[in-house]
């Protein structure tokens, strides 16, 4: 027997968005008694626009792109009332029409993760490191010599200081970097398979996340699928029966969002490295989560790193920048010079290419870790390597702040963000009474805040787990308790 245990330990935040596009009905007003009489009761635009905090959108906005907004507002109150829904006055409008406003401006707004999910991926995943954040603001913030070399005063290739610095870290003698690593997966397969049959275990013929499933990029690169094997159990010679001579690659592809466990069998990347030799196949390495730093060390189960892909001869490995790696959104390929070539000369390299933004921010992280000191400056790994005694003692400074409404007791933390599947950290979190309105109302209330804090429910109660939360928002959180206990 055999058991799958997922990998996702955020909660799913399910929000309103005031700027959905509503559905129209005439069928609803015509059958709801009194309803005609409602909508004669909605305020015009012109009502709405003499609420002075309204006039006073015009300071950020242009005048017709507020009215359209009033509109859009107007119309989804009208849509409300249709299904039997009072009609709301000019204040409750406006009130909509500043929200969503709001909404414009401060989206992406800044929350304080208390989750105890490392790399949360409803909050962004990994938060990058002072140097890998100021690198990116002075890329954005300036003309840069992305593609232009200095010396010579040419053209220049705005891979050639990132794959510098991805080879050194991997071991690769080559490398490409794009948007994310779906697409470093989609172009690696249709750069060097297109029409060709790909060998897959059936038990790695995943979905990675968000509808994206290894047979429909497949699929979509114009390659073959070919399963072997079985959900937990796959061999050597499951590989070898299916090599054809329409046969393009074999592709391993590491679960990092699921665990199988109990009665399995998978052959190591060596064994099918030796198979291709023997076939002159290339294998490739979908490797997930790119994590450069032994798992082991931080007592968590090992996590497969491109260096042992590459030291065991794979083609090509694939990963994500902004997992367990601690970077920007970013996909890295790393491998042979001649793969790697193929691939970077695909038509489809220019439509996935990353952003210099991204490129500034991965090559300040990438130097971390050949500085030796990726567990004390990049974020995600100074969450995992955080000692339970020091996660203590914030939680009972954050005590001091609830006033007696809370307890700290010990906890579990978890990777999250696809990696690490089923691993926990030892922690320590607050744990606050909701009291009679129940712990939704106070998680709600938490999020409300000018500072949201986005915490967890356990047995009824309302978790903050200090490991996630990044140093210098522990005043911020501190202030949002104490707003907490005066009902302010």
């Amino acid at each position: 027997m055999f058991r799958v245990t997922s990998a996702e330990g955020a909660h799913l935040l399910l929000l309103y968005n005031p700027l959905a596009p509503a559905s129209r009905s005439t069928s609803t007003s015509e059958a709801v008694p009194g309803v005609s009489s409602n909508l004669r009761g909605l305020p015009s635009v012109d009502r709405v626009l003499m609420d002075e905090r309204v006039r006073s959108l015009a300071d950020d906005l242009s005048h017709d792109a507020v009215v359209a907004l009033v509109r859009d507002c107007l119309g989804r109150a009208r849509a409300t009332v249709a299904g039997g829904a009072p009609a709301p006055g000019a204040h409750a409008v406006a009130d909509e029409v500043l929200a969503a406003a709001a909404a414009w401006r401060s989206w992406p707004t800044r929350v304080i993760n208390a989750t105890g999910v490392v790399l949360h991926t409803n909050l962004g995943r990994a938060p990058l490191s002072q140097a890998a954040a100021e690198a990116a603001i002075s890329a954005a913030a300036s003309f840069t010599d992305l593609e232009y070399e200095l010396g010579t005063g040419k053209r220049g290739s705005r891979q050639a200081v990132i794959e510098d610095l991805v080879r050194r870290v991997t071991g690769a003698r080559a490398a490409l970097v794009v948007n994310n690593n779906a697409s470093a997966l989609l172009l690696g397969l249709m750069a060097i398979a297109p029409g060709k049959e790909v060998i897959v275990s059936r038990g790695e013929a995943v979905e990675i996340g968000g509808g994206f499933r290894i047979p429909d990029v497949l699929s979509s690169s114009g390659a073959r699928l070919v399963e072997v094997g079985t959900t937990n159990r796959t061999y050597v010679r499951d590989y070898e029966s299916a090599i054809s001579s329409e046969t393009g690659a074999i592709l391993a592809v590491h679960a990092s969002n699921f665990r199988t466990v109990g009665f399995t069998h998978a052959p190591s990347l060596a064994e099918l490295v030796e198979l291709g030799r023997c076939h002159g196949l290339p294998v490739r390495h979908d490797l997930g989560s790119g994590c450069l730093l032994e798992t082991c060390e931080y007592g968590l189960a090992h996590e497969p790193m491109p260096q042992e892909s590459l030291a065991a001869g794979v083609d090509l490995a694939f990963f994500s920048g902004d997992k367990l790696l601690g970077g920007p959104q970013s996909g890295l390929i790393a491998g042979g010079q001649a793969a790697v070539g193929r691939l970077a000369r695909h038509p489809v390299a220019r439509a996935v290419r990353a952003d210099k933004m991204s490129l500034a921010a991965l090559a300040a992280t990438l130097l971390h870790y050949l500085r030796g000191e990726a567990s004390e400056k990049i974020p995600v790994w100074q969450m995992i390597s955080a000692s339970p005694d020091e996660i203590a003692r914030r939680a009972r400074r954050w005590q001091d702040a609830a006033s007696g409404n809370a307890d700290v007791v010990e906890s579990r933390s978890t990777i999250g963000g696809g990696s690490l599947p089923g691993e926990t950290l030892p922690s320590w979190s607050l744990s606050i009474d909701p009291g009679e309105h129940g712990p939704a109302a106070l998680a709600s209330r938490l999020r409300d805040m000018p500072l949201p804090i986005v915490g967890r429910i356990e047995d009824g109660r309302v978790l903050l787990d200090p490991r996630t939360v990044l140093p210098g928002q522990d005043a911020g959180l501190v202030s949002g308790l104490r707003s907490l206990v005066d009902g302010t």
